[in-house]
């Protein structure tokens, strides 16, 4: 399929403007989301928030079945969130783990999952355990595998794609192992969903949660989860309000149907609004044909930054995606962005406060992070490695 990367980047007005390598941070919204966004506020400021969330509930309704369109599941098995965190909590926290439990987890696992599991294990009682990497340094499908059939595992989270590099972790295989098991998988997708395919039953995973505002270029302060409908009855939620749940008598509740027993109440209708319209914008590209790009305009980068003297590339793992990160000899990360920056090309920092496990095993403290999307051209890629090539050569 022929994307018009010119039209699309028509649609975004300020890629016209500056070289936008930061689409795995926040992504620019297209116009048509823009458009839907304000477009709300305004009937929100016009009639009231509950006669406008009243006004849409239909549309927004049918934002479930978007999301269900691009995770190929049911509209059902979506639930809506503020951000992917929120959701990803929201999930972790509705297992029913006890003391004793076994979670696994991967060396690439995310600050605010982290955070949660050191939290359960001080609370509940569980045991985390830090899968290795295999020799490419991605999940090690051979020793998840032997952990499994050791017995034992409650769950397994895992990150898809890292925040700190290009690696895609084999989902797929992981889920796999999960299912054979009966072990459920939760799927951190943040940084995969928009920019690749994740259909849930090609990944295999139980659960996977989201956010709109990266490559999937919708508002910031939006996410959301898929939860399988078999595995719905076991979750218990910690966080109820009138949205996931029934009050039915004065002692007793009901939760509500389906994956939206994990929502709440109050939520960034607009942004929602713009989620759902930014997630038909990416189907009507294509989401294979977005991958294809990505993956190529992120191995191009990748290549030339690794021929520049003095650049060193930090990406790991058999499959990579769009986002590079890298290094240079004499060069403090930030300082690089804030060079670039001042040429118009917007890339950021990845740093080991948010990749713990991974990072400070490497001995990394910092990378500049450079994502690329379906709307970066070829002339901007050359110019991006014109800029870090003259970098590299000024002294630090």
């Amino acid at each position: 399929m022929t994307i018009d990367v010119a039209a699309l980047r028509r649609d975004t007005p300020s890629l016209l403007e500056r070289t936008y390598l930061n689409h795995a941070g926040a992504s620019p919204s297209p116009v048509p989301v823009l458009d839907r966004v304000v477009e709300h506020l305004r009937l929100e400021a016009q009639i009231g928030g509950y006669e406008a969330a009243e006004a849409c509930a239909e549309e927004l309704h049918a934002v479930h079945s978007s999301l269900a369109k691009l995770l190929g599941a049911g509209a059902d098995e979506i639930a809506l969130c503020d951000s992917a965190s929120s959701a990803w909590l929201r999930a972790f926290w509705s297992f029913p783990l006890r003391s004793g439990d076994v979670v696994l987890t991967c060396r690439s696992e995310y600050v605010t999952n982290a955070l949660a599991l050191l939290r359960a294990r001080r609370t509940v009682g569980i045991t985390v355990e830090v899968l290795p990497d295999d020799e490419h340094g991605q999940v090690d499908v051979a020793a998840l595998v032997e952990r499994l059939d050791a017995g034992g595992v409650a769950l397994v989270s895992m990150v898809h794609v890292p925040t700190q590099g290009g690696l895609v972790n084999p989902a797929a295989a992981v889920g796999a192992a999960c299912r054979s098991a009966g072990v459920p998988l939760l799927l951190d997708a943040c940084q995969s969903v928009g920019q690749l395919p994740t259909l849930v039953d090609e990944l295999g995973c139980d659960v996977l949660t989201a956010t709109g505002r990266k490559f999937l270029r919708g508002p910031r302060g939006t996410g959301f989860l898929y939860v399988r409908r078999s595995l719905l009855d076991r979750l218990d939620p910690l966080l109820l309000d009138s949205q996931s749940a029934s009050w039915v008598t004065d002692d007793t509740y009901e939760l509500a149907a389906g994956a939206q027993r994990l929502e709440s109440f109050e939520r960034n209708i607009a942004g929602l609004l713009g989620l759902g319209r930014s997630v038909e914008y990416a189907l009507g590209i294509g989401i294979d044909a977005i991958a294809d790009r990505v993956v190529a305009l992120g191995a191009a980068l990748r290549t030339g930054l690794a021929a520049i003297p003095g650049v060193q590339v930090h990406d790991r793992g058999e499959q990579r995606c769009g986002i590079v990160t890298f290094t240079i000899d004499g060069h403090d990360p930030a300082d690089v962005q804030r060079q670039l920056a001042r040429e118009q090309v917007h890339v950021w920092t990845a740093n080991a406060a948010y990749a713990r496990i991974d990072l400070d095993a490497r001995g990394i403290s910092s990378m500049v992070r450079a994502s690329v999307h379906v709307t970066t051209t070829d002339d901007e890629v050359d110019r991006t490695l014109d800029l870090v090539d003259r970098i590299s050569r000024d002294p630090a």
